[in-house]
């Protein structure tokens, strides 16, 4: 599946629906502080976690570059030592980034269910202070929604999208110093290249996104005309005034329409697939034939290792980039179900129960209790005026 799947694998899952950027949140300091807070007490958890992702990441380009090695000094240079040692160096660093990443997953995942386990917590303990007016006055779906599946949302944040935003960025970044270590000018050609695979990703993507959504009101408007008309009382309607054919005629071109709308947007991702197929041999074609010329030409250090590993190392980069400028949307997101999380722990608590709640009596006098366990400390400050005469 390419970066940014959507619905029936296309990209569209990247974009925004109209309610979605009407409720979009301010993004400020404050609330990007505020919610790095509850990571705070996770720090060295974090920096774990941070480690194991740098880790993860470089030895997952390892096996690219040592794919130079192997052709250079193991193939072409016909050493069958070398070329073992490679092989195994490869597989051994594969393994090695598989293990890394479990340990890394298994963190996160503590970290981010520590966190939901502490907001949760948070956020019963809050509306148990709460008036009754509070919950009379709110709907209570809302209620149990933030309480479920708003503070749920804070796992996926932390173990997905914080962990790609990291991941993605640590990639790319040492994907392109591999690049220019090894040439600067088939670097350079490689960044060029990428926007050639962004874009129409992007555009697709976004093509895919408005007739999902089409298609979608459409369907509903389908279910609409099903429930009006096939209901009991709905056919009572139809067939009391005789509207058997208009209604055929309303339903089979409501019908018709979302056809149509799901035809384009299957064969939007047709396309969209064909497009990106073609622009990811581009890259490598460019390359091959650029760093071709160098090598015969220009620059005799060039190897056919090193143009492979430079091929290597660019399809390593397209997943990151695209995924890195698809990460807005996942960030508003994040960020729109902490500000719900967040207006529910600022709610003002209109009646607060005082630290001593109960009122502590002051008698005079003779009198007796029955079935009396006195077990509070301040005992004797309450009888210090009264005679007990009969204690039972």
């Amino acid at each position: 599946m390419p970066p940014g799947g959507g619905r029936n694998g296309g990209p569209g899952g990247h974009y925004m629906t109209e309610e979605e950027l009407a409720r979009a949140p301010k993004i400020t300091k404050e609330l990007i502080l505020r919610v790095f807070s509850y990571l705070t007490p996770y720090w060295k958890q974090l920096i774990l976690v941070l480690l194991c992702i740098a880790m993860s990441s470089i030895a997952g380009l390892l096996p690219s570059i040592l794919t130079g090695k192997i052709i250079d000094e193991g193939l072409i240079g016909q050493n069958m030592r070398l070329l073992i040692i490679y092989i195994a160096a490869s597989f051994g660093v594969t393994v090695l980034a598989s293990l890394i990443g479990v340990i890394e997953s298994y963190i996160n995942n503590w970290i981010a269910q520590h966190i939901t386990f502490d907001m949760r917590n948070m956020m019963y303990r809050h509306l148990q202070r709460m008036s009754q007016r509070f919950f009379t006055s709110n709907n209570q779906g809302d209620i149990i929604t933030r309480m479920t599946s708003d503070i749920d949302g804070v796992e996926s944040v932390i173990t997905n999208t914080f962990k790609s935003i990291l991941s993605n960025t640590i990639t790319l970044i040492f994907a392109l110093v591999a690049m220019f270590q090894k040439n600067w000018i088939l670097a350079i050609l490689g960044i060029l290249v990428i926007p050639l695979f962004v874009v129409p990703t992007r555009r697709a993507g976004k093509t895919r996104w408005t007739l999902t959504n089409e298609a979608q009101q459409c369907n509903d408007e389908v279910n609409g005309i099903l429930n009006e008309t096939l209901s009991v009382s709905g056919q009572l309607l139809v067939k009391l005034f005789s509207k058997e054919n208009e209604e055929y005629e309303r339903y089979r071109s409501v019908n018709n329409r979302m056809i149509q709308l799901n035809i384009r947007e299957r064969m939007a991702g047709r396309w969209f697939f064909m497009v990106l197929q073609t622009v990811t041999n581009i890259g490598p074609m460019l390359l091959y034939l650029v760093g071709g010329i160098l090598m015969m030409k220009y620059d005799s250090s060039l190897s056919v290792g090193d143009i492979t590993v430079l091929v290597a190392l660019l399809g390593k980069t397209y997943m990151p980039v695209n995924s890195l400028l698809n990460m807005q949307v996942d960030w508003m997101r994040a960020m729109a179900m902490f500000s719900r999380i967040f207006a529910y722990y600022d709610m003002e608590v209109e009646i607060d129960d005082p630290k001593q709640p109960f009122i502590l009596p002051s008698v005079t006098g003779e009198v007796e209790f029955r079935n009396v366990d006195f077990s509070y400390d301040n005992e004797r400050k309450i009888l210090k005026n009264v005679n007990v005469i009969n204690l039972i």
